[in-house]
């Protein structure tokens, strides 16, 4: 018998869970605790171009996030949680092209996040951030979802790059 679809509150669980931990609350902490003389970028024009630049980037790493949480809801029936996982394997859209689009989603976020704020410290964290869930997936997220889809997963790993998105997406086949 099949789960029932998950629900809009479910998904806003997760993200508040997850994503907004990374994107908020940490930054949050970060930037309180961290001094305002240091900057990564100087001078007016910098600060205005850095400013434009991080609302540029922000708005595309939102449409990576948001796109790929829809597809969980609409193809994968899961959340983004590890504990409310997709019961569908994705591979459509974005995730033709590559693995882990919300998460480079959430990296493109943190990085207007670097832009705007202008500080060293917050790329401390976004660096930690991708080091991090690039061990958890190698070690944990991909064996999981080795033992849940089996020869299909495996097969699309062999085609689609986990980190850097590939020009034409797969269809699929070899």
């Amino acid at each position: 018998m099949e789960k029932p679809k998950v629900t809009l509150f479910e998904h806003l669980k997760a993200v508040l869970q997850l994503p907004f931990m990374v994107l908020v609350i940490v930054p949050s902490i970060i930037l309180f605790f961290s001094s305002p003389k240091h900057r990564l970028f100087t001078g007016v024009l910098s600060t205005q171009l850095s400013l434009v630049a991080a609302l540029l980037v922000f708005i595309a790493g939102a449409f990576l996030f948001v796109k790929s949480i829809i597809l969980f809801h609409k193809i994968g029936n899961g959340t983004l949680a590890p504990w409310n996982p997709t019961r569908k394997m994705i591979i459509e859209d974005l995730y033709r092209h590559v693995r882990n689009p919300m998460l480079i989603g959430v990296n493109i976020i943190l990085l207007s996040e670097i832009l705007f704020f202008n500080s060293p410290y917050l790329l401390a964290w976004m660096v930690f951030f991708i080091l991090l869930n690039h061990v958890y997936f190698i070690k944990k997220e991909e064996p999981g979802l080795l033992e849940r889809f089996g020869e299909e997963y495996e097969e699309y790993c062999k085609n689609v790059p986990r980190w850097i998105p590939r020009i034409s997406p797969w269809n699929g086949k070899n």
